[in-house]
């Protein structure tokens, strides 16, 4: 599959005149495309639900326009609980999935109307001392444990993962939950991630759509919803196909109709979890080189570094590159492409063929729309980029601005960093640096 970047050298030179390099940039109109594809492969199912995973991209911008194709927020902490109800979320639009939970975030999602999908047995207790009551409606996290395989390919280890109730705790879980009180159920679990494959989503539906017919059989339980959370991944790599949307939903409809509809219980409600699936090939993050280094290797130093894009330092991921403006040329060249922490990590590409680079060149860093900016740091007191929405007319929207040094220093509540600094002009420091 060719990569192909959905911004220009020329529009990234005109954005840079007022928003300078690194940034990261979503294409509205791909989200959008997406969005209403995955709505049409599940419309089977009446009842179906996206949760968009809010931890991918928490910007409320991008959660408005998944808003309005019905798409609530998967919560797992205090603040996404907080973004989610300012962008009108409320009750069944929001699912708060966490786990080691403090009790004040079961307090805000209680409060909400959230349906709380617990992590452990022994949260159990802990939901009813805490709130001193139990909802109408709960959800279980499963986890089988061993190996989640599909065929003669293990596709990852759910027995190493921290997360769920093992299949016996459900069973145990649900009579519980049921003898005091609660109505409604349903089942959640998490079994794999980023797969590159229409199998993926289908095999998980079977076992759980097995796993509530026995629950509902043997402890009585009414089975409202599954919820095949997320996992369903992107192509990062150019020789990787996309996962079909329509085939993985028609896969899952026919599991459906197999299991569960023969059991009397083709009233059950599909719910997804995907933040990866949902934004991240619509995001680029844009950066500019600035320097270029010949000693045992080559190097192309950019602007942009790990705090702006952790993936390839935490996991050894790839994104693929573009040298915008060069999309024709050979790529008859090597290079790392760094940053500029003191990390020998901060490497977004590693012996990466590229066309011949100059400083100047701007790089566009593919698939960042998910798990790009969010899980960005300050390590080094780097500060976080701005977030920019290339909109559907072609104009460019700022949807959160760049980290200032006001913003790294802000917590230092009885230390004034720029009073001790600069106090000859405290009140003309602005933006990066101090006017002198």
């Amino acid at each position: 599959m060719e990569k192909k970047a959905f911004v220009t050298r020329q529009l990234v030179e005109e954005i840079a005149k007022t928003y300078p390099t690194p940034f990261h940039i979503y294409d509205e109109r791909g989200i959008r495309e997406n969005a209403r594809a995955l709505k049409e492969a599940f419309s089977w199912n009446p009842g179906y639900k996206e949760f968009f995973a809010v931890k991918a991209a928490p910007n409320p911008f991008l959660m408005e326009i998944l808003k309005e194709y019905g798409c609530g927020s998967d919560c797992s902490s205090y603040t996404e609980l907080m973004l989610a109800g300012a962008v009108g979320m409320k009750g069944e639009d929001i699912m708060f999935s966490s786990n080691e939970t403090p009790a004040e975030e079961y307090v805000l999602a209680a409060k909400l109307g959230a349906t709380i999908n617990l992590d452990d047995i022994t949260h159990i207790d802990f939901l009813e001392k805490t709130l001193g009551y139990l909802p109408k409606t709960l959800s279980c996290r499963f986890n089988p444990g061993g190996y989640f395989a599909m065929g003669t390919d293990i596709m990852d280890n759910p027995g190493d993962a921290k997360y769920g109730f093992t299949k016996e705790q459900m069973f145990e879980g649900f009579r519980i939950l049921k003898e005091r009180g609660v109505e409604r159920f349903g089942i959640h679990a998490f079994l794999a991630s980023n797969t590159v494959s229409n199998e993926y989503y289908p095999e998980l539906a079977r076992q759980l759509f097995e796993l509530a017919v026995e629950l509902q059989r043997e402890t009585g339980a009414k089975i409202a919803f599954v919820n095949l959370s997320g996992g369903i991944g992107i192509p990062y790599r150019p020789d990787q196909e996309p996962n079909d949307i329509r085939v993985i939903g028609e896969g899952v409809r026919k599991a459906f109709e197999e299991i569960l509809t023969p059991a009397g219980m083709g009233d059950v409600a599909i719910y997804t979890e995907l933040g990866r699936y949902m934004t991240g090939p619509f995001g680029h993050l844009v950066t500019k080189v600035i320097h270029e280094k010949h000693i045992h290797k080559e190097y192309v130093g950019v602007d942009a570094c790990a705090v702006n894009l952790m993936r390839p330092a935490m996991y050894g991921a790839y994104h693929h590159i573009t040298v915008l403006g060069k999309e024709d040329a050979p790529c008859d060249h090597t290079y790392d492409v760094v940053g500029s922490l003191c990390e020998n990590n901060d490497k977004f590409a590693i012996d990466r063929a590229l066309p011949k680079v100059e400083i100047g060149d701007y790089i566009a860093i593919h698939d960042t729309g998910a798990h790009g900016f969010s899980m960005g740091y300050n390590y080094n007191g780097k500060l976080k980029s701005a977030e920019l929405l290339l909109k559907e007319d072609g104009s460019v929207e700022l949807i959160r601005r760049a980290e200032t040094p006001k913003d790294y220093f802000a917590t230092f509540d009885g230390f004034e960093i720029y009073d001790r600094m600069f106090p000859e002009c405290q009140d003309t420091v602005t933006g990066n640096r101090a006017e002198m």
